[in-house]
């Protein structure tokens, strides 16, 4: 039974290992781009720590520690060291993750200057008391149970198991208040709910750990506790802390890579209308990140759009934006609705005959701007919504039907048809 767990764990453990590996891979770029954020550089060392106390726990690493040193068991205070590290950063990183860089009170100091001072203390009490006991025979996987009525030995197991639920227990308080924060973004919230069951299993953990400890002490044998429920427990528990840590990463740059492509497919009613205009395009190029994608296709329409809305007629736009308000729809709508009207009229005057509806939309300038060129600055500024209307055929048709329908704006009888 025991080979059988022993050969189990020896590869049961780097599972967690690899998890938090490849959380820690997926922030090392943002750690590397923006290396003087330390709430950055906290987060890779407590993914750090975390992939060293499973690395560090497996039995075989064990085994290689114990003979590389040839002291029996010295992987015990290490691990031990690891872990309660670990729980310390844990608690550093909530605090000034919740209250954020710039609170300096003496409140969050003085919380901070105790994990530091305390844990530290810890890690320092585990190594003297390991110095001070007696554990000759090499333990593996029941350390814990084996050692816990040895003198010593069992105040080093004990202290590093308070330290931990004492951490972990501050740590999912602190998370779980957090979650139920209004104004949370949703990627964080649901991290925050992974990184609280993670924790929450942490406590699962001790509990079974101290369960088989107390059980030795009052002589009884729960050891299964320690060697069946703990590793499985403590494994879980890594991987869901490490998706905690990489969801709010991975989903807001899912989230913005999907927006981008949402914002490059718009646009493209408005880009296939330029090119008609022009007959260029943009260069296609598979492997081009999809934000170059879209800032490439804004500055093809944008230069493409910037003649040609110098010569809109800016009186059949009032008349478009008027028609689609008597319509019943918002202004916001009815204002990109109107410019896509004059941006398509304009469009059908390139390719019509010279002094045909071309001249009248030139015209249309004259009649109703006397300074004769307008600001295309808003039009250039909202080609999103200008896109879409161009997409909405009916509402464009319908709207374009009522705005010629109606009367020229400032316009006298006799004027704006070249008859006189």
């Amino acid at each position: 039974m025991t080979q059988s767990l022993s050969t189990f764990y020896t590869s049961f453990w780097w599972i967690p290992a690899t998890v938090l590996a490849a959380a820690l891979a997926i922030k090392l770029p943002a750690i590397i781009r923006f290396r003087g954020d330390p709430l950055l550089l906290a987060v890779g060392g407590l993914l750090l720590l975390a992939c060293a106390v499973f690395v560090f726990v497996a039995p075989s690493t064990i085994a290689w520690v114990n003979r590389v040193t040839g002291v029996p068991n010295i992987s015990a205070p290490w691990v031990y060291s690891l872990l309660t590290a670990f729980c310390g950063s844990c608690l550093l990183l909530i605090i000034a993750w919740r209250n954020g860089l710039s609170d300096r009170s003496a409140a969050t100091r003085r919380a901070m200057r105790w994990v530091v001072s305390g844990y530290g203390g810890v890690i320092v009490a585990l190594w003297v008391l390991f110095v001070l006991a007696d554990a000759p025979v090499e333990r593996r996987l029941d350390l814990d149970t084996y050692y816990a009525n040895t003198p010593f030995m069992r105040e080093e197991i004990l202290l590093y198991l308070l330290a931990h639920t004492t951490a972990v227990l501050i740590t999912s308080k602190l998370i779980w208040n957090w979650v139920r924060a209004d104004g949370l973004d949703a990627w964080l919230r649901w991290g925050l709910t992974f990184l609280g069951a993670g924790y929450a299993m942490n406590l699962v953990f001790d509990a079974a750990k101290l369960t088989a400890v107390v059980a030795r002490w009052t002589g009884h044998d729960l050891d299964r506790l320690n060697l069946e429920v703990a590793p499985p427990v403590a494994c879980l528990s890594a991987v869901l802390i490490a998706v905690g840590f990489i969801l709010p990463h991975a989903g807001q740059y899912l989230s913005g890579r999907r927006r981008v492509r949402r914002a490059h497919r718009e646009l493209r009613p408005l880009y296939l209308l330029m090119r008609s205009v022009d007959g260029g395009r943009v260069p296609y190029a598979p492997c081009v990140d999809a934000g170059l994608r879209l800032t490439r296709r804004e500055t093809y329409i944008r230069d493409a759009l910037l003649p040609l809305a110098r010569c809109l007629d800016e009186d059949l736009r009032r008349r478009s934006y008027d028609a689609a308000r008597g319509l019943g729809l918002a202004p916001d709508r009815a204002r990109a609705l109107a410019a896509a009207v004059a941006v398509t009229e304009a469009v059908g005057a390139r390719h019509g005959p010279r002094g045909g509806a071309g001249g009248g939309a030139v015209g249309g300038w004259a009649a109703g701007h006397p300074e004769g060129v307008p600001d295309p600055t808003e039009l250039l500024r909202e080609i999103g919504a200008l896109s879409l209307a161009l997409g909405d055929t009916g509402a464009l048709r319908m709207v374009r039907a009522l705005a010629v329908a109606a009367p020229r704006r400032g316009v006298r009888v006799g004027e704006g048809t070249g008859g006189g």
